[in-house]
């Protein structure tokens, strides 16, 4: 991203601020049942726990071309008022611009605490969610390549999920992942899980008994492998050797998705079985 793009955001950030939170926020996210992805869905599942923790109302928009809406191209993004925000960080930023924070709580150790639990997430979860999409052969015929190419006609299906396929590999490449074995994926994943339930421990949360957005983030993960159906369960199995972290995403749906089921964001919301 360039200085002069960054900058303008801070700028509008700025401006932002001064503004209450809008009435009419709408959240932007791909069609649940028929094509959204399991990186995408867990993506978007984090920015809507967040957003409920915050106390803040949204409502979801559904779009088969909202990844091509999205000003960075990533999911989920919002548009609130005149500003429209993509990912979860700069989300929470934007958020935060208007005095409303998940952290005010925790000192400054403990920041730097949940930010390097989030970058573990973003970083292993997040990529092996990509791997395991893209990479992998049998998920990329099943499951991958159906869905994403879903909305689209004939050839131009195709040729989107080739395009995309070709970025995916690209960016997992670069960050180290392209050259890993599917059983080293899983290997990284499992020692990702441990390291999230160890430091949850017996704890409602990850910093006692009030939710941040560390515990957004993992209930997104979490909730999405739990949910999404692949032709091969292992990553559900890893999942789900770490009991505190199923019960995290179980407490997360209780407190701040089904006491908000007859609301309009909640309709396409599928609970853990």
């Amino acid at each position: 991203m360039s200085a002069s793009v960054l900058l303008t955001e801070s700028i509008n950030m700025e401006v932002g601020s001064a503004e209450p939170w809008p009435s009419d926020v709408q959240l932007f996210q791909p069609y649940e049942v028929e094509q959204i992805l399991l990186p995408d869905n867990a993506a978007c599942l984090a920015v809507q726990a967040f957003l409920h923790m915050a106390s803040l109302d949204f409502t979801i928009e559904m779009r088969s071309n909202a990844e091509h809406m999205s000003p960075s191209g990533k999911l989920p993004f919002i548009r609130a008022g005149t500003f429209v925000v993509a990912e979860m960080d700069p989300i929470v930023a934007f958020v935060n611009t208007k005095g409303v924070s998940l952290t005010s709580t925790l000192d400054p150790g403990q920041k730097a605490d949940m930010r390097a639990y989030m970058s573990l997430v973003n970083n292993v979860l997040g990529n092996a969610e990509l791997y395991l999409s893209w990479q992998d052969e049998v998920t990329l015929s099943e499951v991958t390549s159906p869905r994403h190419g879903a909305p689209h006609p004939w050839p131009l299906g195709h040729l989107l999920t080739w395009q995309k396929k070709s970025q995916v590999t690209q960016r997992l490449g670069a960050l180290g992942w392209g050259g890993k074995t599917l059983e080293e994926v899983y290997g990284e994943v499992e020692t990702c899980c441990r390291a999230l339930s160890e430091r949850l421990d017996s704890s409602l949360y990850f910093f006692g008994s009030r939710p941040t957005e560390l515990d957004s983030l993992v209930f997104g993960h979490v909730f999405a492998i739990l949910t999404t159906p692949l032709p091969d369960n292992r990553l559900k199995a890893i999942v789900q050797q770490f009991g505190n972290l199923v019960s995290l995403a179980e407490r997360v749906e209780r407190d701040y998705f089904e006491r908000l089921g007859g609301s309009d964001d909640s309709e396409a919301f599928e609970r853990l079985p």
